[in-house]
C-alpha cells in the first residue's frame, strides 16, 4: 500500500495525541508509532520567544520532499510532519514528526532521519527575542547538524 505522508507548516499549535491517533486508529498493520516533538527552550531564562520565518510554498514543498524520501526508504504505514512558524514562546511546540510502521526500527529510524533532514534542509530561519527586550540574533546552523544528516547519505 502506498503511503502518502502529511506535511504541514502552520502558525497554530498542534495536538500530538490527535496527530498520532490519525495514523494508528482503526489500523491493525501499525506495530510501532514513534513521535518526536521539538519544543522551544528558554535558553537558561534569557529567551522570551523564538521567531521562525519561512517562504510559504517552498517550506511546505521541502517538508513533503523530505517526508517522501523517508517513505521510500523505510516500510512506513504512515507519516506526519508539522512545523510551526511565527513567534513561539519557551515551552511551546515547534515541530512534530509521527512515524508509523509495522516494526519499531523503521519508525525510529524514519523519525530520526526526518529530524536530521528538517534541521539541515528545511528552509526556516530562527530569530531570538530576549527577555531583556532585545531582539537577539538569527540562530546559526550548527556543524553537528550537518554531521548528523550526513550519516543518512551512505
Amino acid at each position: 500500500m502506498k503511503v502518502t505522508p502529511v506535511a504541514r507548516v502552520q502558525s497554530e499549535d498542534f495536538d500530538v495525541q490527535l496527530e498520532s491517533r490519525a495514523l494508528a486508529e482503526g489500523r491493525k498493520d501499525v506495530g510501532a508509532l514513534v513521535t518526536f516533538t521539538g519544543l522551544c527552550r528558554d535558553e537558561a531564562g534569557t529567551l522570551s520567544a523564538l521567531e521562525l520565518e519561512h517562504y510559504p510554498g517552498m517550506a511546505e514543498a521541502e517538508l513533503m520532499r523530505i517526508a517522501e524520501q523517508a517513505v521510500q526508504r523505510w516500510p512506513l504505514t504512515g507519516l506526519t510532519v508539522v512545523h510551526r512558524f511565527g513567534k513561539i514562546p519557551p515551552g511551546e511546540n515547534i515541530v512534530l514528526v509521527v512515524a508509523a510502521s509495522a516494526h519499531r526500527r523503521a519508525a525510529f529510524e524514519a523519525a530520526d532521519f526526518l529530524m536530521d533532514y528538517l534541521k539541515t534542509r528545511a528552509p526556516f530561519w530562527k530569530k531570538e527575542h530576549l527577555v531583556d527586550g532585545d531582539s537577539g540574533s538569527w540562530v546559526e546552523a550548527k556543524s553537528g547538524d550537518e554531521d548528523d544528516a550526513a550519516r543518512w547519505s551512505s
